[in-house]
């Protein structure tokens, strides 16, 4: 990572190649935050006469360092950017321990989409502001407004829980395309309708008199909700087709 420079001969790449080197290990990764770390001077690649970037090796070993410590380690921006510095400098960037607790993930179908198994509430996991601020990677003032209209909830005890979190991260992804949260409103419109539908659908099992009604009753709740999920995906995904 010394290099300061690309050789001559080395090949360079245009931005959509470096997306598609990095996103494997970092799907999270996005143009507008490519651009973004460029002008916070993490990343310097060259130019061609028509203004458009092309990126060394060298720039492609940053940012994955850059992501790696942001995913890894929730490091902000500054202290990176120290890291970067130490290495261009020829040093070793300190050693990093883990600082915040790890988020469980998502049980998925072999489509990738939400399984019936992750609409079962199985883990405690519980984020105290902070915590939620920095993991998810936005500021005090977007969980503000994220709250403010409805689409994040605290819990009882002040907490959040893993879909604050999922929540947040996707706003802040949303952000980068200029989505603000109360252009997100129309989802948590959306998603209620759904939810009233699922409701009306599961109530005559619920009010069955069998023990087995209760457990029965969350059953088709995963099962509606993961195929709700799945239909809503998909005619998003054809109707973009028609664009």
């Amino acid at each position: 990572m010394g290099v300061q420079s690309a050789d001559r001969h080395e090949a360079l790449l245009n931005i959509g190649q470096v997306l598609d080197l990095l996103r494997p290990d970092f799907p999270d990764i996005t143009i507008p935050k490519i651009r973004f770390w460029e002008g916070e001077g993490l990343i310097k690649p060259q130019r061609t006469p028509a203004g458009y970037r092309k990126f060394s090796d060298h720039d492609v070993e940053r940012l994955r360092y850059v992501l790696r410590m942001k995913r890894d380690h929730y490091l902000p921006l500054g202290v990176i950017r120290e890291h970067l510095d130490a290495i261009d400098r020829g040093l070793e960037p300190p050693q990093i321990d883990e600082v915040v607790p790890t988020v469980p993930r998502m049980a998925l179908a072999a489509d990738g989409l939400p399984a019936a198994e992750s609409f079962r509430r199985t883990d405690n996991f519980r984020l105290s502001r902070k915590e939620l601020v920095k993991i998810a990677e936005i500021g005090d003032d977007l969980l503000g407004q994220l709250e403010e209209f409805g689409l994040i909830t605290a819990l009882p005890t002040g907490h959040y829980d893993t879909d604050a979190l999922v929540i947040a991260q996707a706003a802040r992804q949303l952000a980068d395309f200029g989505l603000e949260p109360r252009h997100l409103r129309a989802f948590k419109t959306a998603a209620d309708r759904e939810v009233g539908l699922v409701e009306q659908v599961v109530a005559p099992v619920r009010r069955g008199r069998d023990a087995s009604a209760s457990a029965r009753a969350e059953e088709a709740i995963s099962e509606i909700a993961a195929l709700s999920v799945r239909l809503h995906a998909t005619l998003v995904k054809a109707g973009l087709r028609r664009l």
